[in-house]
C-alpha cells in the first residue's frame, strides 16, 4: 500500500506534466516552446557548439599564435576554431544568434549546413542571413509558424506598406509598393488568394491612398469594399471605360511633373525630381493602387469587336506597369492562370509586374509563370503546396529570392467593416467620379424601448 501511495504521488504530477507538454506541443506550440523548447533548444546549443560545427566542417585550422599559447599554457589538444558565436537572443517563435565567421569561410557554407543544424539542435528549421561582411545571423525557428499564422503585435504602419503574410522564418511579410510597385498573385479557387486580396485592401483602407478596382466576376471579390473604392468595373465594357480615365491621370501627373522639372539655376536641389514622391507635400497628387482580379476575364474574347476591345485593355495595362511608379499608380493582378497563351501582350505585361505571389496552382505549367523567370527553385516549393493549408504561397521577386509565406485569417465582413469605417478617407478625384460604387447604406440600430413603461399623469 506504501508502494502505491508513493508511486501515485510521484507518477502523478510526472504524468500530469508530460501529458500537458504533449498537449501543449500540439495545441499551443507557442506556449510549449516558451517554457519546454527554448531550455531544451539553449542548453543543446551552448553544450555541443563546438562539436556541431566541427561535424558540419564550419571549423577552420588555429592560427600558429593560438597553437603557441595553448602549448605554452596548457597540455589539452589543440582543436578546429569554429565561428565565434554570440549571445543568445531568445524570440517568442525560436532563437537568434550572430555568427563571426572564420578567415576563409564564406556564408554559403553555414547555408549549406543548415539542415544538419536542425536536427543537431532540435528545431524545427534553421535559416542563414547575413548581416555584413564576415557575420552572419542564425534564425532558430522552434515551431512551424506557418500551422497557425499569428502577425507580430509590434509592426510600424508606413504609407504603401501593408504586413499581410507570415514568412516561414517568423519575420512578417510586407507588401511594400514604394519597393516593389507592381506585382503578380496567382492561385486556383480555395488557394486563399481573395484572404490575400483582402489583408491588400483592408490594411490599404486606412491610409490616404485611391483604391480602384477591377473584378470581372460581376464585383463578388471587390463589390463588399465599395465604401472604400474611388472606382469600380464589374466587367469587361467597364474596365475598357475605366483604363482610358486612368491612363489621363498618369498623364496629368506626369504633366504637374514636367512642370517643377522646369528648372531654374536659383532651384534648390531637393525640388528637382522625376516622380510625385519629389513634389512637395501640398502638389503631390494622392497615390492609387489599381486591383485588377481574374485578370484573363480581360484576354478572353468571342467575336472581332472583342478582340479590338482587348488589344486595348492590355496595351493601357502595359503602359500603367511601364510608367505608373513615377506617378503614383500601382497594379496589383491576380488570377488562377496567367502566361503566353492569354493571347497578345500577357507575357510583355508579366514582365513588368516585379513581385510574384504563387498560391496553389493545378500544374506545374502555372507556378513557371510566376516564378519560372525569376526563381525557378521556387516552382518545385509552390507545387507541393497541399490543398489542406489554405493561404500559403511562395513570394519571391526579380532579386531571385523567394521564401514561403502564409496569409492569417480575416473575415470578408471584417474587411468590409474596415473599409466602412474609412470612407471617409476616399480622395477626391473628379476623374473617377462617375465610376466610383455604390455603397450600400446600412440601416440604423434600433433603439431599446424604455425598460420602464410610462405612466400618464393624472389629474
Amino acid at each position: 500500500m506504501t508502494d502505491l501511495a508513493t508511486l501515485l504521488e510521484v507518477g502523478g504530477p510526472v504524468a500530469a506534466l508530460g501529458g500537458g507538454a504533449a498537449y501543449a506541443r500540439a495545441r499551443h506550440p507557442g506556449v510549449y516552446w516558451s517554457t519546454v523548447g527554448l531550455p531544451v533548444s539553449t542548453v543543446r546549443l551552448l553544450s555541443s557548439y563546438g562539436s556541431v560545427m566541427e561535424a558540419c566542417g564550419l571549423t577552420v585550422a588555429p592560427s600558429r599564435l593560438r597553437v603557441l599559447a595553448v602549448k605554452a599554457t596548457t597540455r589539452r589538444e589543440v582543436r578546429p576554431v569554429p565561428p565565434r558565436r554570440g549571445i543568445i537572443r531568445p524570440t517568442v517563435t525560436g532563437l537568434r544568434v550572430r555568427l563571426r565567421l572564420a578567415p576563409g569561410q564564406e556564408p554559403a557554407d553555414v547555408a549549406a549546413s543548415a539542415e544538419r543544424l536542425r536536427h543537431a539542435w532540435g528545431v524545427h528549421a534553421v535559416y542563414v542571413t547575413t548581416l555584413k561582411p564576415g557575420v552572419v545571423e542564425l534564425r532558430l525557428v522552434g515551431f512551424d509558424v506557418l500551422r497557425r499564422v499569428r502577425m507580430p503585435r509590434k509592426l510600424r504602419p508606413d504609407l504603401l506598406r501593408v504586413p499581410v503574410a507570415l514568412r516561414e522564418d517568423a519575420t512578417p511579410f510586407v507588401r511594400d509598393y514604394r519597393t516593389v510597385p507592381h506585382q503578380l498573385t496567382l492561385g486556383v479557387t480555395l488557394s486563399g488568394k481573395s484572404m490575400y486580396l483582402r489583408h491588400l485592401v483592408a490594411g490599404l483602407a486606412r491610409q490616404p491612398v485611391a483604391l480602384v478596382g477591377i473584378d470581372c466576376k460581376r464585383g463578388v471579390e471587390l463589390a463588399p469594399f465599395a465604401p472604400r473604392l474611388s472606382a469600380l468595373a464589374t466587367d469587361p465594357e467597364q474596365a475598357a471605360e475605366l483604363l482610358p480615365v486612368l491612363i489621363k491621370e498618369m498623364e496629368d501627373r506626369y504633366d504637374l511633373i514636367k512642370a517643377r522639372q522646369g528648372i531654374a539655376p536659383s532651384t534648390p536641389d531637393e525640388e528637382i525630381t522625376s516622380d510625385i514622391w519629389g513634389l512637395p507635400e501640398r502638389e503631390r497628387p494622392v497615390p492609387v493602387v489599381l486591383f485588377v482580379d481574374e485578370v484573363a476575364e480581360l484576354f478572353l474574347v468571342a467575336t472581332k469587336k472583342d478582340e479590338q476591345r482587348r488589344d486595348e485593355m492590355v496595351t493601357q495595362l502595359i503602359r500603367l506597369a511601364q510608367l505608373g511608379r513615377a506617378a503614383g499608380i500601382y497594379l496589383e493582378v491576380c488570377g488562377q492562370r496567367f502566361g503566353a497563351e492569354l493571347g497578345k501582350g500577357a507575357t510583355m505585361l508579366r514582365a513588368q509586374l516585379t513581385g510574384r505571389v504563387c498560391h496553389r496552382v493545378n500544374d506545374e505549367a502555372s507556378a513557371k509563370m510566376a516564378l519560372g523567370d525569376i526563381a525557378p527553385e521556387a516552382v518545385s516549393a509552390a507545387c507541393a503546396i497541399a490543398p489542406e493549408r489554405p493561404g500559403l504561397a511562395v513570394a519571391g521577386d526579380t532579386s531571385g529570392g523567394w521564401s514561403r509565406i502564409r496569409t492569417p485569417y480575416l473575415s470578408l465582413g471584417d474587411a468590409a467593416e474596415t473599409c466602412r469605417e474609412s470612407a471617409h478617407l476616399v480622395p477626391d478625384l473628379p476623374a473617377l467620379k462617375p465610376f466610383r460604387p455604390d455603397a450600400p447604406v446600412r440601416p440604423p440600430a434600433e433603439t431599446p424601448g424604455p425598460v420602464v413603461r410610462p405612466r400618464p399623469v393624472t389629474d
